[in-house]
């Protein structure tokens, strides 16, 4: 894993060489192995590098032998040995045994056509020197991340961390309004947007391309299909899952550094694990955080099940109410915009301990959004079932979930009764995009925080359209589809954005092959009624689970992400006292976002601790550490 940075123009201004450096040692974190830097007429650019494959040959900004050709590379290509020998057939020859030589060959042999044939997660920046032609890509999902701006003269300038954008003269340091308007409503930027004006992300399964004194030009490389395969049972596709997840987990245990898992107890994780140690020979390192805060924030029992059941080293770290103090500045600085929930703490701590025994880790994430795992999504299928029974009306061309099918698995939304009593107090049976939207709003009641200033924000309008668009997604008949498309597009790269960030803080290479963009194409065009039979959660996954997992942890009903007791936390104690330093703060009143005597309210009436809080503590510390200007 590595960190790159660039600038590209029809004429690089001068000192810009020493700009990029400057840029590349805000990413040392994601590379301390090395770093290089290369630069000519219309380029400069800089790398970090982590060492995973060929540690001794692997070394970048990479050149071709004749030095027209150029690449920055941030990630893993995993299928690269089946590329480099396709590429050796044809007379290539190579001078490392680095997969950053074989995605450098096939750019410079097929161009952007070699895109859909990487199965790994990247961002990359290819220069042809020849053409005066810069490619940049980004993996199917965004597990890498690359941002970009454009200077007033011409030049685009392009990192992976915003924070090493800053470093540049002109960098926008102003915050956006559309951006705040997403956060709020969301607690992510979605499509190309950021929390910076003029700050942009290249979505994911995308590439960008511009030549000397030309525009940008970004476009998609990948994208889901959803049209639904009617020819297969669901052994069928069981018995396909299981070889692609076999396949993705063999490709990704490829390393020349010591690996391990992450395990949280739940199925995504303990499965990854599971099967990292069916192909490989020595014990597999095994990493779990827990929360010593009462049963309800500990799932150590199944994780310790999980790692007794295939013979792991089993290592653990408790997360304390102290550490929030200490490492939430930090982290949401690491963040460069806050992005998804608290979870980002556990997940930094576990990232931390793993890196004190391995370089890689594999984890489950991408699992919930892929096989249907939220609890939301059942709570938005018991609406339709009822919305059915009492008007017998069919909006999907047939019922996927009835009420007498749902009812066996309700019993998981034990712990959401609260969440439901606000879905449905108002809005019941409105339109799918209208109550999905409800279902995801994390402040619905936002106008009640807000500024008469902010609260007048012309954004805010634009959201439930920008909502709409990705969630009636051509061929997404079915509501399930519509609910995991938009997660899949959106929320997912917010948790793959803490993911890359928490794991890279520690220097640390964090690898998801539930992502495997095979499965995912091969899911998405299963049969609804089989992804999510009678609205059981995970339903095929879980049957390919119980193959190799204890009975107890498939048949778990009480797994909800990485809860962090912050309720509990923020009682009495450091906690409570470093929220109220930090959203009653002085600045905090002066920035205009939100009402002083409601954030007051928050602080003394929301129980349990709850995201609005969250938002409020999360962009208060965003403006500590980056002080943007206002918009």
């Amino acid at each position: 894993m590595c960190g790159l940075a660039g600038i590209f123009a029809q004429t690089i201004a001068p000192g810009r060489a020493q700009v990029v450096e400057a840029m590349a040692a805000t990413l040392h974190h994601r590379g301390p192995d090395g770093r290089g830097f290369a630069h000519g007429e219309n380029f400069a650019l800089g790398h970090t590098r982590l060492s995973v494959i060929d540690i001794a040959g692997g070394a970048q900004p990479m050149a071709t032998p004749d030095g027209g050709h150029l690449l920055v590379f941030n990630g893993e290509i995993y299928n690269y040995r089946e590329l480099r020998s396709e590429l050796e057939q044809q007379g290539v020859q190579f001078r490392t045994r680095s997969d950053t030589e074989v995605l450098l060959q096939m750019l410079v042999r097929d161009g952007e056509a070699a895109l859909p044939r990487l199965n790994g997660m990247f961002a990359f920046a290819f220069i042809d020197k020849s053409a005066g032609k810069l490619l940049m890509a980004r993996d199917h999902f965004g597990i890498k991340p690359l941002y970009y701006f454009e200077t007033p003269r011409g030049e685009l300038v392009f990192a992976s961390e915003i924070k090493a954008l800053l470093a540049h003269p002109e960098a926008p340091h102003r915050r956006s309004p559309r951006g705040l308007s997403q956060y709020l409503a969301f607690q992510f930027c979605f499509d190309d947007q950021t929390l910076f004006e003029g700050i942009r992300k290249l979505p994911p399964g995308s590439l960008l391309t511009r030549r000397v004194g030309g525009t940008l030009d970004v476009r998609r490389f990948w994208d889901m299909n959803f049209h639904i395969n009617e020819s297969r049972d669901e052994d069928d596709f069981l018995d396909q899952l299981e070889q692609l997840m076999e396949d993705a987990v063999k490709l990704q245990l490829r390393s020349d550094v010591p690996l391990g898992t992450y395990l949280s107890g739940g199925i995504d994780s303990s499965l990854v694990s599971a099967l990292a140690r069916e192909f490989t020979s020595a014990p597999l390192d095994i990493f779990h955080g827990r929360f010593d805060a009462g049963a309800a924030y500990d799932e150590s029992h199944y994780a310790r099940m999980v790692s007794d059941s295939i013979g792991a080293k089993y290592h653990e770290v408790v997360v304390r109410p102290e550490d929030f103090v200490a490492h939430m500045p930090g982290l949401i600085r690491a963040m460069d915009e806050p992005a998804a929930g608290p979870g980002l703490l556990p997940q930094f701590l576990v990232s931390k301990l793993a890196r004190e025994n391995v370089t890689v880790v594999l984890g489950g994430q991408g699992g919930d959004e892929i096989f249907g795992g939220y609890a939301r999504y059942l709570v938005a299928y018991l609406e339709q079932a009822l919305k059915g029974a009492i008007y017998e009306t069919q909006e999907e061309k047939q019922h996927l979930v009835s009420l007498a099918s749902i009812v066996p698995n309700l019993s998981v939304l034990r712990e959401y009764v609260p969440m439901m009593r606000g879905f449905w107090s108002e809005g019941l049976f409105e339109d799918m995009d209208r109550r999905y939207f409800r279902l995801i709003n994390r402040m619905p009641d936002v106008d009640s925080l807000l500024t008469p200033e902010m609260t007048a924000s012309p954004h805010a309008d634009e959201l439930f359209g920008a909502f709409s668009q990705e969630f009636n997604y051509p061929d997404t008949h079915s509501y399930i589809n519509k609910m995991t498309h938009f997660d899949l597009r959106t929320q997912l790269p917010a948790l793959l954005q803490v993911e890359d960030r928490v794991s890279m803080a520690v220097s640390l290479e964090s690898r998801v092959p539930l992502l495997d963009h095979r499965v995912v194409d091969f899911v998405t065009t299963m049969p609804p009624a089989i992804k999510f039979k009678g609205g059981r959660l995970k339903h095929l996954l879980k049957r390919l689970a119980a193959k190799r997992l204890p009975a107890p942890v498939v048949g778990r009903k009480d797994k909800m992400g990485f809860p962090v007791p912050l309720t509990e936390w923020m009682k009495q104690g450091p906690v409570r006292d470093f929220v109220g330093d930090t959203v009653l703060s002085q600045a905090a009143r002066q920035r205009g976002i939100f009402r002083p005597e409601s954030v007051e309210q928050l602080m003394a009436h929301e129980a349990p601790f709850g995201r609005q809080l969250w938002a409020v503590l999360s962009l208060e510390l965003w403006h500590k550490a980056f002080a943007p200007a206002e918009a």
